[in-house]
C-alpha cells in the first residue's frame, strides 16, 4: 500500500488501497459513534456492500453541488443532534468532491470540530477535493464562499471506483490533474496522453503535487494559490452555469483563460497555450466560452476569494511549472485575453 502524508495542522496519510471496505473497521473501532455521508447515487453500492452491516447511520445526501448548500447543513446538524454526536464520534465522507467538502465542513462545525476521514469516488475528488484540509459550502454569492480549514484523519484512495465512472467525469477529473501538471510536475502531462493506462500513477503524482504544496501553506497564505490555477474563471463559468458544468469542465476553459493572460501579462511562450488546448481538447473537455458572458463573469470573479485591494488576481505562469502571480489585473486586459479565447 502506498501513501503520502500531508502536514497541515496535524499530519495525515493519504493512502492508496485496493479494497475500500477493508478500511472502515479500523476506523469504526476508534470512535463511540460515526456517521456516514454518501450522495443518493451511491445508495445502491452503500447499502449492499459492507458498510450495510457495521452499526452507525449512513445519510443519503443529494448528489453534486445540491448537497453542499446550507439547506443541508442544517439537516445534518440536526441529525447529528439526534443521533448524540460527540467528540469521540466520527464523520465519514464517501463520495464526490461536493460530498467530501460538505463532510469536512460539517465536521469542522459540529462541536466547533470532530474527526472526519474521506473516501473519495470520483477522480476529482481524488485529486483535489479530499486532500488539503479546505471544506465548505456554496451560497448565491459564489461557490465555496464559506467553508474551513479542517484536516481529516485519513484519505482512502481506491481507483476502483472509477471503474463505474462516466467517461465524463472521468475526463473532467482529468482536468485537475492536468492543472498539477502544468503548475509543477510536467511528466504528468506527458502521462496523461495515455490517461488509462497511466491512472493509478496519475493520481499518486497529483495527489504529492498537492500534498507538497498543502504542506508548506496550509492556510493559502501564498504558495497555495497555485493550487487555483485556471479556478477564478472556472468559479464564475461554474456559477454562471448553474453547475451544470463539471468543476474540471469550467477549470478546463479556466485554465486556458489563465494561460492566455500569462502569454499577455508574463511572458509565457505560445507553445504552452497551445499545449494547454492541445491536452484538454483531447480529452473532449470545453476550451472557450460564449463571447457575450464576459460581464456577467467578471461581476462573479470580483467575488473571488483572492482578490485583494479591490483588485482582482490571477494565478498564472511564466514558464511550464513555473506559476506567478498576476496583480491588479485590470478589466481591459482581462477582456482582451477572454476575448481571445472565445470561438
Amino acid at each position: 500500500m502506498k501513501e503520502i502524508v500531508v502536514s497541515a495542522e496535524h499530519k495525515y496519510s493519504v493512502k492508496f488501497v485496493d479494497g475500500w471496505r477493508d478500511q472502515l473497521p479500523a476506523i469504526f473501532t476508534q470512535y463511540s459513534n460515526h456517521l456516514v455521508l454518501a450522495p443518493a447515487s451511491l445508495r445502491e453500492l452503500l447499502e449492499l456492500e459492507t458498510v450495510a452491516g457495521i452499526s452507525g447511520k449512513i445519510y443519503y445526501l443529494p448528489d453534486g453541488e445540491d448537497q453542499k448548500s446550507t439547506t443541508v447543513l442544517a439537516g445534518l446538524w440536526d441529525l447529528a443532534g439526534e443521533l448524540n454526536l460527540n467528540r469521540d464520534s466520527v464523520v465519514i465522507g464517501i463520495g464526490g468532491g461536493a460530498t467530501t467538502d460538505l463532510a469536512g465542513f460539517f465536521a469542522a462545525t459540529w462541536l466547533r470540530g470532530v474527526d472526519w476521514f474521506a473516501f473519495p469516488t470520483s477522480l476529482a475528488g481524488m485529486v483535489d477535493a479530499a486532500v488539503g484540509g479546505k471544506t465548505g459550502i456554496n451560497t448565491s454569492a459564489g461557490k465555496n464562499l464559506v467553508g474551513s480549514f479542517h484536516s481529516p484523519q485519513g484519505v482512502i484512495i481506491d481507483s476502483g471506483f472509477l471503474k463505474t465512472l462516466p467517461e465524463r467525469d472521468l475526463c473532467a477529473g482529468m482536468a485537475e490533474v492536468i492543472k498539477c501538471g502544468f503548475i509543477s510536475d510536467p511528466f504528468i502531462l506527458e502521462l496523461v496522453k495515455d490517461y488509462q493506462a497511466n491512472l493509478d500513477e496519475l493520481i499518486f503524482r497529483a495527489v504529492a503535487v498537492k500534498a507538497k504544496v498543502v504542506s508548506e501553506d496550509f492556510k493559502e497564505s501564498h504558495l497555495r494559490e497555485i493550487l487555483n490555477y485556471g479556478h477564478t474563471l472556472g468559479h464564475a463559468i461554474e456559477k454562471r452555469e448553474k453547475y451544470s458544468l463539471r468543476h474540471g469542465e469550467a477549470v478546463s476553459i479556466g485554465m486556458i483563460f489563465a494561460a492566455q493572460l500569462s502569454v499577455d501579462l508574463a511572458g509565457l511562450d505560445q507553445g504552452v497555450l497551445e499545449a494547454h488546448r492541445a491536452l484538454l481538447s483531447m480529452l473532449k473537455l470545453p476550451i472557450t466560452y460564449s463571447r457575450g458572458a464576459f460581464e456577467e463573469l467578471l461581476g462573479f470573479m470580483n467575488n473571488d476569494k483572492k482578490r485583494r485591494d479591490n483588485a482582482l488576481r490571477f494565478v498564472g505562469l511564466s514558464d511550464l511549472a513555473t506559476p506567478t502571480w498576476l496583480e491588479s489585473v485590470t478589466t481591459p486586459q482581462l477582456k482582451a485575453a477572454y476575448e481571445r479565447i472565445c470561438s
